[in-house]
Parts: C-alpha cells; sequence; structure tokens
C-alpha cells in the first residue's frame, strides 16, 4: 500500500531550518524585524521542502499571492450577495482568487476588533490585498493595499466606494413630496456609516425643500436590517397621526415596513407608500413591487476590485479625498401613490 505523501507544515520548515514557528512566520509575512541570513536560509528550506504551495509562500517568491480578500459583516445578506456578484465579475477575467473572511452581524460584540486581525491577517502575506465592506472600524493597520465599501467617514484613510447617497435620498423625497405627500417618515441606516448620515441629511434636505417642517417624531432610528426595520415602522405607523408615506434607509428596512404593514392591516400603496434605497433583486418581487434608489451594489464590487488591483499593480488611483462616487438613481414601481384625501 502506498503511503500518502506528508503534507509540509510550517513546524517543519522551523525544525528544519532551526528556527521558531514565528520566526518562519515573519519571514513569509515579509517583517522587517529579521536578519538576512535568517531570510535566506528559511526561504531555501521553504524550496526544499515544497512548502511553496502555501499562499503565504508563493507571495515569498514573487511578492504576490493573486489572491484577493474580501471581509463583510454578513455573506448571507442580499446586501452582501450583490457585492460579491460585482467582485466575482471582476475577477472573473482577472488571475485572481478570492478569499472571504466574515466578521459577523453587526450586533457582534468587539466586531471593530475583528474587522482589524481579518485586515493584519490577509495583508500580512496571505492576499495581494483586502476590500472591506461597510466597516465598524475606523482605523486599520496595513502595508498592503485596502480598499473600502461603505465607509464609517466621509475622509476615509484608505481608497473607497460610496454612492451619491444624499442625492439620491433627496430624489425618493422629491418624488414622495411631488406625490402630495406632506408627512413622511424615515427609517435611518448605522449612522455611524458615511451613507446612512447622508441619507438622512437628502431626507431633511427633501422636506426643506418642499417648505415642510422637520418633525423628529417622523425619524426613527435602524441599522439597516428588516428586524429593526419592523421596530421602527411599528412605532411610526402607529402614531395618531401617523405617516402617508415611509422612505426606508436601505431595501431590507423597507421590507420591514411591509411586514408592519401587514401587522397592522394597511395596504402598499392605498394606506401607506414606500420606498427603499439599495435596489436590491428582491424588490421587484416584493407585493406591491417596490420604488427604490438604485445604488448599483454590484458595479461597486467590480469597481473596489479593479481599484485594489491596481494599487496590489502599484498603479496609482486619481480619487478625490480617497473617494469613487458611483451616481444613484431613482426606480419607480408601484409601492407609492398619492395619499388619500383624508390623509395627513
Amino acid at each position: 500500500m502506498k503511503r500518502r505523501p506528508k503534507t509540509i507544515t510550517i513546524q517543519d520548515v522551523a525544525r528544519k531550518a532551526g528556527v521558531s514557528v514565528s520566526t518562519v512566520s515573519r519571514v513569509l509575512n515579509w517583517k522587517s524585524d529579521v536578519s538576512e541570513e535568517t531570510i535566506e536560509k528559511v526561504r531555501a528550506i521553504v524550496r526544499e521542502l515544497g512548502y511553496a504551495s502555501s499562499l503565504a509562500a508563493r507571495g515569498m517568491r514573487s511578492h504576490r499571492t493573486n489572491v484577493i480578500g474580501l471581509i463583510m459583516p454578513d455573506v448571507a445578506s442580499p446586501y452582501g450577495h450583490e457585492v460579491m456578484r460585482g467582485v466575482n465579475r471582476a475577477i472573473a477575467n482577472l488571475d485572481k482568487d478570492l478569499l472571504i473572511y466574515t466578521s459577523g452581524s453587526w450586533e457582534k460584540e468587539d466586531i471593530d476588533y475583528y474587522e482589524r486581525s481579518y485586515v493584519m491577517l490577509l495583508n500580512g502575506g496571505i492576499t495581494d490585498g483586502a476590500i472591506v465592506v461597510t466597516p465598524t472600524s475606523t482605523h486599520f493597520r496595513t502595508h498592503a493595499p485596502l480598499v473600502i465599501i461603505d465607509p464609517n467617514t466621509e475622509t476615509p484613510d484608505f481608497p473607497a466606494v460610496i454612492s451619491t447617497n444624499r442625492e439620491g435620498a433627496f430624489a425618493a423625497m422629491n418624488y414622495l413630496t411631488g406625490l402630495g405627500h406632506r408627512r413622511i417618515g424615515f427609517i435611518t441606516g448605522r449612522l455611524i456609516l458615511a451613507s446612512a448620515n447622508q441619507r438622512l441629511q437628502g431626507y431633511k434636505d427633501g422636506l426643506a425643500a418642499a417648505g415642510i417642517p422637520l418633525d423628529e417624531e417622523l425619524i426613527a432610528i435602524g441599522d439597516y436590517s428588516t428586524e429593526v426595520g419592523i421596530t421602527c415602522a411599528r412605532r411610526l405607523l402607529s402614531l395618531a397621526d401617523r405617516p402617508t408615506a415611509i422612505f426606508a434607509a436601505n431595501d431590507m428596512s423597507a421590507m420591514g415596513v411591509y411586514q408592519a404593514a401587514r401587522e397592522l392591516g394597511l395596504h402598499i400603496p392605498r394606506d401607506v407608500s414606500v420606498i427603499g434605497f439599495d435596489n436590491l433583486r428582491e424588490a421587484v418581487y416584493l407585493n406591491p413591487p417596490l420604488t427604490t434608489v438604485d445604488q448599483f451594489l454590484e458595479k461597486t464590487g467590480m469597481v473596489a476590485t479593479e481599484m485594489l488591483v491596481k494599487l496590489a499593480a502599484g498603479e496609482p488611483l486619481s480619487l478625490e479625498n480617497n473617494l469613487y462616487t458611483i451616481p444613484t438613481q431613482l426606480v419607480i414601481r408601484d409601492s407609492c401613490a398619492r395619499p388619500l384625501p383624508c390623509a395627513g
């Protein structure tokens, strides 16, 4: 019976080279605090034992792994699917592989710690660079390229991709006020993100443009999730003078409005109009199909990947304030109507 060939481990390399595992790791990850003599010795052992099949060792040979890292909070969400679809389309025509890490749900304790840890892990020799989607953390330590999708600041430290959130929200509000709505509720997103604050500003600007006073009672603090969207919509729709329309900061929150409206026996759009933001593929299958603001998430994933590949190749990016901005577009379907004469 033939024996299976033994898998070479980092421990084997360390033992053969007469150094610690941590030293081998530092050599593979291009740390600068190892002597040239030790570096050359470890590299020679890596080649001798055939450990070069690992991603880190592949990078040791050429400074490239041809692997792109993607870090996101929820790979199961429709939002995440759209972004990943764009990343996949971008790498389909490139000699690249994709490695995905999830930092867990947004509610997870110390999520910013996990985000920073994954960036250091992936950008420590495993990948040529990483993309971080809707980060909670504000600072990352990395020597390799990093691109952020939907940053939590309008002046990010790393190149980032974001949509015209304020303008998109303003267009949604103009549409609602144009239909005659005067009492419009708003469910915010995660207010640590620039996108959520920009959409909230677009809501306020839309009211001001229509000469409608701001009523803080009509603003419900959400987090971009359907579950919290349901809670927010229940409160808004249970007001004595309930809104005739609700603008949700994303489609997942808008789905929560649909659920709350059903619970209260309200018809969309006869009793309450609803607008979302994202244009997820699920939006067209809601009953009625959801009017929403398209922020072209698939394109966002593609652009972020193309930016990262350029950075990994040493090519400069011409960006203002480190931001690549993708224009939004209002998509009108069947979830909005003129308010009833006695409403509002």
